[in-house]
Parts: structure tokens; C-alpha cells; sequence
């Protein structure tokens, strides 16, 4: 994957995903750019759960907080995309944290030279490459980089608990950009 080799060449944890999709390139990014993942039940319900400890608490105080809306990809920072082929997101943070410990990084720039001590970065990425005979395979791919041995220490439980639900998430987002892409070809 191009991009993520671009943004995060060195990682700790890496997931990776494929679908293959009778369309093209083109018409799957387009997909994978209007894609909301607050749209599917399953992804709202495992965001509410992971965010249910950090609400509570925020529920039994006076945080103003506690209105911001779910998690979701419109979290992340737009690295970059190579038009028709691939797209790149980014976060930066502590996200083994009950509020995520999500850092600003508001362009590419600020992600890459983003170094906190106690944090990773993370980049999760879309690429479609055509196959032949009208048949397109589209990779999630996720990376994440821990700036120290403190956030690797932090992190590596986290990644073991919410990899199996992270990797159904993926399944279910590679899924639904089908529906879609096979919705308007239809």
C-alpha cells in the first residue's frame, strides 16, 4: 500500500484485509470516500461499548464532554490520496485511553513529524487494484507506530483486546462499500 509506506513505513501492529469487487477502481474509491460507518448497526453498537466506561464517567460529572458524538472515521486526519487507486487516514494519540487520548494533527504534515513521547500513530488506509476481467480488490490495511517503549507497553494489551472486533469492523466496512458500489451499478 503506497500511502501507508509513505506515512507509516515503520510499524508495531499491522491488520489487513481484501475484498474482491466486480467494478472498478474508480467506482470503489468513490465508495470508499462516501462510506459512513455510523450507518451500520454492529459498528454504532462496538463503538458505544468501547465508549460506554468513558461516558458514565462523564454522565456522573458536569463534563462538557460528554455530548461529543461516537467515534468514527470523521476522527481521522485525510493524509492523502492518490485519485481512483488509494486514500490514507490518520490518528495520533493514546488510544488504549477510555476517551481515546486523541491528539490534534490537523494536516499530513503535523502527522508525520508528530513524535509525543507515550503515544502512537496510526494510519489506516484503502487501496483498490484491478485485477482484470472487470474485477477490483479492495485492501483495508491498518499500521500503528508506539513513539516509545512506554506506549508499546500501553498498547500491545489493547491491540490484542480490540483486534478481533477491529477485524470484524473492517470485514463489515470492506462489505458494505460492495453494497454500495453494487446499489448504483444496478
Amino acid at each position: 500500500m503506497e500511502l501507508l509506506d509513505i506515512y507509516l513505513p515503520h510499524y508495531h501492529f499491522r491488520e489487513r484485509h481484501t475484498l474482491d469487487i466486480r467494478a472498478t477502481a474508480a467506482e470503489i474509491m468513490a465508495a470508499v470516500e462516501r462510506y459512513d460507518s455510523t450507518q451500520d448497526r454492529f459498528v454504532r453498537a462496538m463503538t458505544l461499548l468501547r465508549e460506554m466506561p468513558q461516558r458514565l464517567i462523564w454522565m456522573l460529572g458536569d463534563a462538557p464532554a460528554r455530548n461529543r458524538p461516537p467515534f468514527s472515521l470523521g476522527n481521522f486526519t485525510d493524509l492523502g490520496t492518490i485519485p481512483d487507486k488509494a486514500l490514507a487516514l490518520g490518528l495520533a494519540g493514546r488510544f488504549w485511553k477510555l476517551d481515546y487520548g486523541q491528539e490534534t494533527v490537523p494536516d499530513a504534515e503535523t502527522f508525520m513529524r508528530f513524535e509525543q513521547p507515550g503515544a502512537a500513530r496510526l494510519v489506516l488506509g484503502f487501496s483498490a487494484t484491478e485485477l482484470g476481467d472487470g474485477l477490483t480488490r479492495l485492501v483495508t490495511e491498518t499500521r500503528v507506530q508506539c513513539l516509545d517503549a512506554g506506549a508499546l507497553r500501553q498498547f500491545r494489551p489493547y491491540w490484542y483486546l480490540i483486534r478481533p472486533v477491529s477485524g470484524l469492523i473492517r470485514r463489515r466496512v470492506l462489505k458494505g462499500i460492495k453494497r454500495e458500489v453494487c446499489s448504483i451499478q444496478h
